[in-house]
């Protein structure tokens, strides 16, 4: 089998990155993207306001009694968007297989790519710097042999990092990685591993793929993969898709339905791109959200909407408004999405072979 060689970008603390380029002076203090007034959440802060506990998703009165200079700027998402925008642009450069994660992070599988002498590293370090150039940002990038190790390899050396595994650096990294770092790994499945004697992924290796499966279902299989550094999931640039949606947990659960709905304009702009990339802006039939709360109980909305061309916050908020209802419960996770019409599924699926 060929050797695979990802890049996975990820920009440092993206909307807070925008801000401090846009205005010098923000450089020097704690700084928070939304958050402002008594009711909003932190969406992004700079790593000042990190180093006193300021973390995205926080409640603004929280993340100011833990930073007592915290400085607060609204969000400005048509900047963050055209930020974004420049950033794709360059990636897309380098190959055409770029696959978007939201607006601040994407895969890149450069294994045909010949510049830079073919090596990932150099590729890597050249679209670092041109995005410092250009974009006037910084961003951390990880190189791997698959997109869950070029993941952790992007999170290593943040901000502004470059950490690269090579394919016979893969069996000696994974052995004492901690089991948190794997995808799919929260709080509570950390918790049963650790119940089992597991901290590491050469713990994980240990035990066999049956028991896995046993205790973990499907999951167990891709535990037992990635315990091994393995991950067949290739860069995916557009499918035909029936249905889009973006969603995102949080750290710390969003107190109530306010902090929710500060969220949802990063959560929409994030949907937003992957319409761009995936839908080809098909004809939208369905409005969807999805409400994880603290308990684990999870409640989904959708509603025909057939006039929406790009969805906005307001076009969720009645839908939120519905299926939160009055009460203020701790949130886990918040989704949104949009369901296509499958009339024109065929005629799609014909023109790949055009």
């Amino acid at each position: 089998m060929h050797q695979r060689k990802i890049i996975h970008v990820d920009c440092d603390c993206f909307y807070a990155a925008v801000e401090m380029r846009d205005d010098p002076t923000l450089r020097e203090v704690p700084l928070a993207v939304g958050g402002d007034g008594g009711r909003g959440v932190v969406t992004t802060c700079n790593y000042k306001a990190r180093a006193y506990g300021v973390r995205s998703a926080m409640p603004g009165s929280e993340a100011r009694r833990l930073c007592p200079g915290l400085v607060t700027v609204p969000t400005d998402m048509g900047r963050y968007r055209a930020a974004s925008q420049q950033v794709m642009a360059i990636l897309r450069e380098m190959t055409d297989l770029v696959e978007p994660l939201s607006l601040d992070e994407a895969f890149l599988d450069v294994s045909e790519v010949t510049d830079h002498k073919g090596s990932a590293t150099l590729m890597a370090r050249y679209l670092r710097e041109r995005i410092r150039r250009e974009v006037g940002i910084t961003v951390s990038a990880g190189v791997a042999p698959n997109k869950f190790l070029a993941k952790i390899a992007s999170d290593w050396e943040k901000p502004d990092g470059l950490f690269v595994i090579r394919p016979e650096d893969v069996d000696g990294f994974v052995r004492t990685l901690p089991v948190q770092k794997l995808f799919g790994v929260g709080q509570v499945t950390a918790a049963k591993l650790n119940a089992l004697g597991v901290e590491t992924c050469g713990d994980l290796q240990a035990i066999g793929p049956e028991v896995l499966m046993d205790r973990f279902g499907k999951q167990g299989y891709r535990l037992h993969e990635m315990a091994h550094g393995r991950d067949e999931r290739s860069v995916v640039v557009s499918r035909i898709a029936k249905s889009i949606s973006v969603e995102r947990t949080f750290s710390q659960d969003l107190p109530d339905r306010a902090a929710c709905e500060t969220v949802m304009a990063s959560l929409v702009a994030d949907l937003n791109l992957r319409l761009t990339r995936k839908g080809g802006r098909k004809p939208i039939h369905k409005l969807f959200i999805k409400i994880r709360y603290s308990d684990f109980s999870t409640h989904t909305l959708e509603r025909v909407r057939e006039h929406v061309q790009e969805p906005e916050v307001e076009d969720y908020l009645p839908l939120f408004k519905e299926l939160a209802g009055e009460k203020d419960r701790p949130v886990r996770l918040l989704g949104l999405g949009v369901r296509f019409r499958n009339d024109d599924a065929p005629v799609t699926q014909l023109r790949l072979f055009d």
